[in-house]
């Protein structure tokens, strides 16, 4: 696909910092020069090609966010974000360009009201940036940093904290009675086997086995996904 790879590595998270960091630089000048009149001559038209630039960006993001997603599976929220951030980028685009452009032969009513919506879209694009970016990061690392909480005592002493087996587990190996392990933890699919997005053969063929690499495989850095796995959390492995 195009936007894949780069030199074997996803070119997503090579190309979505560019877009944060120019859409907000951008939106930024943009409202520096329409609220500042004396700061047009200077950084005017760099203003418009640093946001034509970020246009480019956020096409090539969200390009590149379709192609990851194909492989290693699709935040949800980060992605429907992420939709939104291109059309929204080319609209403030265009503003910005006619704006610059108009009020350099007129000035009136007209190009303040224009000014004020561009001013009003950058901060939106601003917002909309940021959210998109938080998303994504959450979604790679919110699981991974978050602190393990140590476990109770009653938790290490109970005896059925280690009373699951994986021969327990292979009893368990049909849709209509499905459990999984996912890193050392047992959890009962068997009502997410009809909602899961992908298609219930996916989750059907983690029935009764370990499925740690498969999860990982599809889902591995994702918060959203493991989220959903922990309500169905049966217990340790033991």
């Amino acid at each position: 696909m195009p936007f894949d790879l780069v030199l074997g590595l996803p070119v997503h998270p090579l190309v979505v910092h560019f877009a944060i960091v120019l859409l907000i630089l951008g939106a930024l000048g943009f409202v520096a020069i329409v609220l500042i009149p004396r700061w047009r001559g200077a950084l005017g038209w760099a203003t418009v090609g640093i946001l034509g630039v970020g246009v480019i960006a956020a096409f090539a993001a969200n390009e590149s966010g379709e192609a990851l997603s194909a492989r290693v599976g699709l935040p949800q929220e980060h992605a429907e974000w992420g939709d939104r951030l291109f059309p929204v980028s080319i609209a403030l685009f265009v503003i910005a360009l006619g704006w610059y452009l108009w009020q350099r032969k007129a000035s009136g009513p007209g190009v303040t009201i224009v000014g004020v919506i561009g001013i009003l879209l950058a901060i939106g694009t601003i917002a909309l940036t940021t959210i998109v970016g938080h998303s994504g990061a959450e979604a790679v690392w919110a699981n991974r940093v978050a602190p393990v909480a140590a476990p109770s005592p009653d938790a290490t002493s109970s005896p059925s904290a280690s009373a699951i087996t994986m021969a327990d587990v292979a009893q368990h190996a049909t849709p209509a009675d499905c459990w999984s392990v996912v890193d050392g933890t047992v959890y009962d699919l068997t009502a997410w086997i009809g909602e899961h997005p992908g298609g219930p053969q996916v989750i059907e063929g983690m029935c009764g086995v370990d499925a740690t690499q498969a999860f990982t495989d599809m889902h591995g850095g994702q918060a959203e996904p493991a989220g959903v796995l922990a309500g169905f959390e049966v217990g340790p492995l033991g």
